[in-house]
């Protein structure tokens, strides 16, 4: 079962545990905190946790990094996050859809950006770079992660997965441009569409070589 949730049973309907707080709402904490304490000892840059919509199941931000060290940054701290699972008595699972039913699945949402993109005028940048992912969107999804068409239903903040689309603030687009970068008219984008078991590698080099195509 999942942790915290009670034996034969489901909590309450999803809605109070996104970044929540208090025992009613919130399981795992100690093992996410302890995750982030041992991150930052092991000198990798994680910005960031939050409880996330389904109950017992938790979210950490990488980064900023560069596309190499983003694999490299991924792959340890999903081992720390493994190894202290082993002292708490918990196991972690990075599946897109760990449990069926009108549950969130687990993505693994990846932020980026160009210096193209991060300079004044970088909207273009980020319209280009969106227009050549929509016509690759296949190629991506053959790549971001086994089951995750369990996760890409077109529900649960997700797109379908046969669909291609992008939106401000949307979280149900594939890709989401963050209403500040739609102020600002510079920024960065957000790939939603990679499920949370996915090769980090992989997204990168995916993400590199669509971008970059008309080199």
């Amino acid at each position: 079962r999942v942790f915290g949730w009670p034996e034969g049973g489901y909590p309450a309907p999803q809605g109070p545990f996104y970044c929540g707080v208090g025992n009613e709402a919130v399981y795992g904490r100690p093992l996410a905190e302890a995750h982030l304490d041992a991150c930052i000892k092991a000198g990798i840059q994680v910005s960031g946790i939050n409880a996330e919509v389904m109950p017992g199941q938790w979210e950490y931000q990488v980064g900023p990094v560069g596309p190499l060290e983003l694999g490299d940054t991924v792959m340890v701290s999903r081992w720390l996050l493994h190894r202290l699972g082993e002292d708490m008595g918990i196991v972690c699972t990075f599946d897109p859809k760990p449990v069926k039913g009108d549950w969130n699945g687990t993505g693994a949402h990846t932020n980026f950006s160009t210096k193209s993109m991060r300079n004044d005028g970088g909207a273009k940048a980020i319209d280009d770079a969106v227009e050549l992912l929509s016509k690759t969107h296949d190629k991506h999804i053959a790549q971001y992660g086994i089951g995750n068409e369990q996760r890409l239903t077109g529900l649960h903040e997700t797109c379908d997965i046969g669909t291609f689309r992008s939106g401000v603030a949307d979280r149900g687009a594939s890709i989401r441009i963050p209403r500040q970068v739609e102020i600002e008219g510079k920024g960065y984008l957000e790939d939603r569409r990679p499920s949370a078991n996915v090769d980090p590698y992989t997204v990168a080099y995916m993400l590199l070589e669509t971008i970059f195509s008309r080199a």
